[in-house]
């Protein structure tokens, strides 16, 4: 990437978007969104129906709901803290137009097993936020998924582009709506310990390790890693795969049409190794790190004044909702830029949650048209910590110049980005905690010399998780 990030991020964005565009397909842009408190409005484009109004003085609406009155609904997702929070209002809103009453249940297990679990009990829950590509395709495969309805896909080709419909669909039946989306490319910093260290923005890994060395002798840790959850581990490692390894093979690993024995992923681990395995450069050293999950990994760059535990904490747009917890103002105490080039391109990583209806209930048909629209997303925006990929939603939504330039950017790129490795592969071995590439990855944060070991571990979970 030529260009570095000073006080935004508008000009590396903009820069990025256009060079991707003249060469391959690579990556979206996405966003960070922080702590705006908004009224709910309808923003449906320009050439949309009318807003409708159930009364005067309501805000607008632009999209119509059946009344539901009586109807009982569950949802259930990863959600908790602000997130849940976040989230419920938007439930809340449902209700409110829709009669329904929705209860939201959060879960910390696998999904996919925590609702093979509830169905075997005969008590599934009606709508689920998946966090995989793989896991909504299983959920498919054992017919636990129903098919989007009219009203959905109405609101899906309305607000969202092919790509991101695409991700929703399986054998070109459409299941899910992406609600909430991620960029897992991002790396946010304590601006005063970085005026103390003299030291900007890299544009580069070599640039990021030399970075890292010169506020280790200023006198704080460099980078704080949640390595207490596996998935923290799995996007640095995606990070450096697709920059340095190029996209056609982060293709072929997320399909597992190349092996982890392939020195390509040998690379990328070694290049991971030059961070991970200096102590100094890592808040609390590996095993600190271990013991640290991602809230904390974040609350704990941005607290301490000039002296916090890190400078720095790499994740997604959704950083900003933990920041936010803390006395940090996004733009002035935490900034961001874009994960550092390891090879010709810097990368960009994307995920998402995707709703699913999991009963034939009409009231789980009705959310999944909620989420599909820009009212629902509009709350969560308010709120902060969110993304959309709803291309309708104003980006008025979100709290501030350089926020609603990234989500431009991600409105602009269209169809042209690449998802999470890890949310493509079956859960077991990707997204499952204490399993798979979670726990081979926190093994080798414990022990980054053990490259070929990790590999070895790696690959022979991927083709068991890939057979079965």
């Amino acid at each position: 990437m030529r260009t570095a990030l000073r006080t935004t991020v508008r000009s590396t964005l903009v820069e990025r978007h256009g060079r991707r565009q003249r060469r391959r397909r690579t990556a979206v842009a996405l966003a960070a969104a922080g702590a705006l408190a908004l009224t709910l409005a309808g923003c449906g484009g320009d050439d949309g129906p009318e807003p409708i109004r159930n009364s005067p003085g309501e805000q607008a609406q632009s999209v119509r709901l059946p009344k539901l009155d009586g109807q009982q609904l569950q949802v259930v997702a990863v959600w908790t803290g602000p997130e849940q929070q976040a989230f419920t209002k938007v439930l809340k809103e449902f209700e409110k137009r829709t009669g329904a009453k929705v209860s939201y249940v959060p879960t910390q297990d696998a999904m996919l097993n925590y609702i093979g679990t509830k169905i075997a009990g005969g008590a599934p829950p009606d709508v689920a936020m998946l966090q995989q590509v793989g896991a909504l395709q299983q959920a498919v495969e054992r017919k636990w998924a129903k098919p989007a309805g009219a009203e959905v896909k109405a609101q899906l080709a309305k607000n969202y582009d092919k790509g991101w419909q695409d991700l929703g669909a399986v054998g070109g039946t459409q299941y899910g709506v992406y609600f909430k989306a991620a960029n897992k490319s991002l790396i946010w910093y304590n601006t005063a310990v970085f005026e103390n260290a003299g030291v900007s923005e890299p544009k580069n890994w070599k640039e990021l390790l030399s970075t890292a060395e010169t506020i280790s002798a200023s006198g704080v840790t460099p980078v704080s890693v949640g390595g207490a959850d596996g998935w923290t581990l799995t996007d640095w490692f995606e990070n450096v795969y697709l920059s340095q390894a190029g996209p056609q093979k982060y293709d072929q690993l997320a399909k597992h049409e190349i092996k982890w024995t392939d020195p390509s992923v040998k690379q990328a681990l070694t290049t991971l190794a030059e961070l991970f395995g200096k102590p100094n450069l890592i808040a609390g050293g590996a095993d600190g790190a271990l013991q640290t999950e991602f809230p904390a990994s974040v609350t704990q760059t941005f607290t301490g004044g000039d002296q916090p535990k890190a400078a720095m904490v790499f994740e997604g747009d959704f950083v900003s909702i933990n920041i936010a917890q803390t006395d940090a103002k996004i733009g002035t105490d935490a900034k961001v830029f874009p994960f550092p080039a390891v090879g010709a391109e810097a990368p960009v990583v994307t995920g998402g949650d995707v709703a699913v209806a999991l009963t034939d209930k009409p009231a789980a048909q009705a959310l999944l048209t909620f989420l599909a629209s820009p009212d629902a997303a509009a709350i969560w925006a308010g709120e902060g910590g969110f993304v959309s990929p709803n291309k309708s939603l104003d980006v008025a939504a979100y709290p501030n110049d350089v926020q609603r330039d990234i989500a431009k950017a991600l409105i602009a790129a269209g169809d042209d980005f690449r998802f999470d490795m890890s949310d493509q592969m079956p859960q077991s071995f990707g997204g499952t905690p204490g399993k798979g590439e979670w726990k081979a990855l926190q093994d080798f944060l414990k022990n980054p010399k053990d490259i070929a070991g990790t590999q070895a571990r790696l690959e022979a979970d991927a083709a068991k998780a890939f057979k079965s």
